[in-house]
């Protein structure tokens, strides 16, 4: 977009301007353009009130004096006539008043208007401009009477009120519109020195808020274009208000994250690199022994062999699992199995380990229990959690598997009574770059891999599980499946 190629600073500079632009622009058609129409519907709507004033008070006592103040506050003539067109009340306060000064006639004409208008009429005469004195024939009233010379315009406004008894009353009012041409012209100098420098402090406000906010968004932006180029020592200095400062603290930290991420990233290459090369240096080296020296074609050499290439084929698969997992390709395929008998079959499987090794592996269950997952899967996670536990257990090369089970789910607990993890470190254990022991201490069975597709498979059940260490205390990892059904 046209927009996106638009600097904030200049974007903020030009709106603040606008708005400014703006702002006077209506300040200018309200109090030059239309300040004369305003002006005139303004006495309009108060000798309407006026009127309204007098027919609410028509019945009440010392109405003269009513009258008298409310001519002087509101500076209107009055004149109240009866039925018959005889005056009851009176007050002019202007001497240019034009309703004390018409013919009955005319103010006959002018009953006659508001009863055919549902009671109400009102007349106005537009103001005189300049000397030009109005021909009296342009009055609307007989006998070619008109007002005065240059005098303002005058508004008259008649009201057929009802009295209690029945009769009826005719409320004539006058007031006049001052000519506001010395006023406009007044407000439009004024104008001009406020719009002059209404609009430099704009020019310069805007170009100081403009740099304020944008100059550290601007370093933010160039700190994170090293970022991006792999340069993780990157330090954000933006300043200057609260969300360019917790972005600035945000980014700080991305940034120290991605610089752990990029560490770790490096030597989990370095340590299954690692993994790699030693099953292919003894499958290559035991090749060449058994082709080059006489006798050493032996079932040992062979099962060596075979076991490195094993261990090779798990280290591929645990990465290809943990690749395919977190990227979503592989599903859930759940059924409903026994989870005791699973965790039973799987220590089979160590049954070598514990009689060459002196592993001990102790299992412990309630009962029986049926949970509906993905059998492969739940299997996997067993299987890694029983052999980081036999990685990382102490002298005494125990494990102890625990299967617990409540009103609605069923929980395994895998113990070591190794070192321990330190409280800082619990979380990070879950990464797939993470490995606690830096010298690379290779598991028994498996490829060090096994914790994070442990939690990425229990993620995709919806399981909970977590781990419990303290140095020097060994780790008990968990998880909690909701059961199937349960048979004693």
């Amino acid at each position: 977009m046209k927009h996106d190629k638009i600097s904030i600073r200049y974007n903020m500079f030009f709106y603040l301007t606008a708005f400014v632009a703006v702002l006077l622009i209506l300040l200018w058609l309200f109090q030059i353009v239309f300040l004369d129409d305003f002006y005139k519907q303004i006495k309009i709507h108060s000798i309407k009130s006026m009127a309204e004033t007098i027919e609410n008070n028509v019945d009440a006592e010392n109405f003269q004096e009513f009258l008298t103040s409310l001519s002087q506050e509101e500076d209107a003539c009055i004149k109240i006539l009866d039925d018959s067109g005889k005056t009851k009340y009176s007050v002019e306060s202007r001497p240019d008043c034009i309703i004390h000064k018409v013919p009955p006639s005319e103010l006959f004409r002018l009953y006659n208007r508001a009863e055919q208008n549902g009671g109400t009429y009102l007349e106005m005469f537009p103001m005189d401009k300049g000397k030009e004195r109005r021909d009296p024939a342009a009055y609307p009233f007989a006998n070619n009477f008109a007002p005065p010379g240059n005098i303002p315009g005058n508004i008259i406004f008649v009201k057929i009120v009802d009295i209690g008894d029945g009769s009826h009353a005719i409320v004539m009012l006058n007031s006049t519109i001052t000519p506001v041409n010395a006023t406009v012209n007044t407000l439009r100098i004024q104008l001009i020195w406020v719009t002059g420098i209404t609009l430099l402090m704009a020019l310069l406000m805007g170009l100081f808020i403009s740099r304020k906010v944008s100059d550290p968004i601007i370093k933010i932006n160039s700190s994170a274009k090293e970022l991006a180029k792999g340069n993780y020592d990157t330090i954000f200095h933006g300043r200057g208000y609260l969300e360019i400062a917790e972005l600035n603290s945000t980014l700080n930290y991305a940034a120290k994250e991605l610089s752990k991420v990029e560490g770790l990233r490096k030597e989990l290459i370095a340590n299954i690199s690692h993994d790699l090369r030693t099953p292919l240096t003894m499958i290559t080296g035991y090749g060449e022994v058994m082709r080059d020296l006489p006798g050493e074609n032996t079932p040992e050499n062979v099962q060596i062999i075979i076991d490195e290439a094993k261990r090779l084929t798990t280290l591929v698969n645990d990465i290809l699992d943990i690749s395919q997992l977190e990227s979503g390709t592989l599903k859930l395929n759940l059924d409903t199995f026994n989870i005791t008998e699973s965790i039973r079959n799987i220590l089979q499987r160590y049954n070598k380990l514990t009689e060459q090794d002196g592993y001990r592996l102790e299992f412990k269950s309630d009962k029986d229990i049926w949970v509906n997952a993905d059998t492969v899967k739940m299997s996997q996670v067993i299987y890694n959690l029983i052999n980081n536990a036999i990685t990382y257990t102490g002298p005494d090369r125990t494990v102890t598997i625990i299967q617990s089970s409540s009103s609605d789910s069923v929980k395994v607990e895998i113990t070591d009574t190794g070192e321990g993890i330190s409280e800082e470190m619990l979380p990070l254990i879950w990464d797939r770059y993470y490995k606690i022991d830096k010298a690379h201490k290779r598991a028994a069975i498996g490829t060090g891999l096994g914790l994070s597709i442990v939690k990425t498979i229990l993620d995709m059940h919806g399981a909970r599980y977590g781990v419990g260490s303290k140095p020097g205390k060994g780790s008990t990892f968990w998880f909690e499946l909701n059961f199937e059904q349960k048979l004693n």
